[in-house]
C-alpha cells in the first residue's frame, strides 16, 4: 500500500478503507465436512457427492482445498458433480503430519495411496501446484483423464525477475524455514503478492465500495480467508518446489523423481491443460505441452470468477467426449 501510495494516494486511502472493512466483515461460513472414504496418514479422500465414474479434485499443497467448493454457487466440486460424475477431493491435512515429505514425497506417500483406494480409474483434476503432482501421478497410477488447471510444469516459462525475486526471499527464509521445519504461509502470500502489488492494493480498495451484506463481499471474504489461512509448507517440499522446480526447473528438463523415476508431462490418457491468460502465479508460459483452454481469468478468477462458466462447459465438453 504504501508503494502504490506514493504515486495514488487516493487508491491507497480506499485500500485502507477496505482492508478495515474486511477485518470488521463477518467470518465466512466454515467448508463442508463431506464424508472420508480414504486416508493415507494425515491426508483424506472426501466424497463431495455426484453420481458416475470418480473425479478426484487435487489442490495445491499451500492453500486449504476449499478454494474448490468455496460457495454453493462458484463450487468446482458441485459443478463436476452435476456433469455425472462422483466428486472426490484430496485433502492434505495437518503439515506437522507430513514435516517430512517433499513435493515428490507427498505424490508417493499420500495421493498414490489415496487414488489406488478407489475401485475404478478416475479423471484427476488438479488445481495449482496440485495440477503439477496429478501430472507426475498420472505416469504411476491408471487413471480415465487429466485435468490441470493454472498448473505449471516447465518453470523457465516464469519471468527472469519473479524467478530471482524467489530466490531471495527463500535466501532469507530458508535458515528459519530450516529451523522450523516449515516454510509459514505468510511468507509465501508476500511471494505472491509481490508478483503483482497493484492488484492487491486495488482489491481492498474496490471492497471499500461493497455493500458488506452482498454475495460479492461475502465471497470476498470467504477467498481472502482461503488465501491466508493456510497450513505451512513442509521445508522438504518448500526446498523442493523452490530449488528444484523454480530453480533448476527438474520437471521441465524431465528429469524430476517422483516414485522412483522421471515424471512425464506426456500422460497416455485423455488431457486437459486449462490455463488463465492474465495469470501471475502459474503462467501459461509454464504449462506443458498437449492440448490447452486459454481463459481470459487470472489464477482464482478462473476457478470461482465469471470465467468459471466457460471452464465449466470445457470440463462438461472434455468429460462426455473424451473420457469413458
Amino acid at each position: 500500500m504504501r508503494a502504490v501510495g506514493e504515486t495514488e494516494p487516493d487508491v491507497a486511502a480506499a485500500a485502507l478503507a477496505g482492508l478495515r472493512a474486511y477485518q470488521d466483515a463477518p467470518p465466512a461460513a466454515p467448508a463442508r465436512d463431506c464424508p472420508v472414504i480414504a486416508q493415507a496418514r494425515s491426508a483424506q479422500l472426501r466424497d463431495y457427492g455426484g453420481e458416475g465414474p470418480p473425479a478426484v479434485l487435487i489442490p495445491s499443497l499451500i492453500n486449504p482445498p476449499r478454494i474448490l467448493d468455496l460457495d454453493e454457487q462458484t463450487s468446482l466440486a458441485v459443478a463436476i458433480a452435476d456433469m455425472g460424475r462422483r466428486v472426490l477431493l484430496v485433502d492434505w491435512g495437518p503439515a506437522l503430519d507430513r514435516s517430512d515429505l517433499s513435493v515428490a514425497g507427498h505424490i508417493e506417500a499420500l495421493l498414490l495411496p489415496l487414488l489406488g483406494a478407489l475401485d475404478e480409474p478416475p479423471v484427476l483434476i488438479g488445481y495449482c501446484l496440485g495440477g503439477t503432482m496429478a501430472i507426475a501421478a498420472a505416469g504411476h497410477f491408471r487413471c480415465a483423464g487429466l485435468v490441470t488447471l493454472a498448473s505449471p510444469w516447465d518453470f523457465d516459462g516464469y519471468p527472469d525477475d519473479a524467478r530471482a525475486a524467489l530466490r531471495g526471499l527463500w535466501a532469507r527464509a530458508e535458515p528459519s524455514a530450516r529451523n522450523l521445519g516449515m516454510l509459514p504461509i505468510e511468507i509465501l502470500q508476500a511471494a505472491f503478492w509481490s508478483l503483482d502489488r497493484e492488484r492487491t492494493v486495488r482489491k481492498f480498495a474496490l471492497f471499500a465500495g461493497l455493500d458488506p451484506a452482498s454475495s460479492t463481499a461475502r465471497r470476498f471474504v470467504a477467498l481472502e480467508e482461503w488465501a491466508n489461512e493456510g497450513e505451512p509448507l513442509p521445508y522438504p517440499a518448500a526446498r523442493e518446489l523452490i530449488d528444484d522446480l523454480f530453480g533448476a526447473n527438474v520437471s521441465g528438463r524431465g528429469c524430476w523423481t517422483v516414485a522412483g523415476r522421471a515424471a512425464s508431462a506426456t500422460a497416455a490418457v485423455p488431457t486437459l491443460h486449462v490455463t488463465a491468460h492474465d495469470d501471475r502465479i502459474a503462467p501459461a508460459s509454464t504449462t506443458p505441452p498437449g492440448p490447452r483452454l486459454d481463459l481470459a481469468a487470472g489464477h482464482v478468477g478462473m476457478v470461482v470468477g465469471s470465467a468459471r462458466t466457460r471452464l465449466h462447459e470445457a470440463l462438461a465438453g472434455f468429460l462426455s467426449s473424451a473420457v469413458p
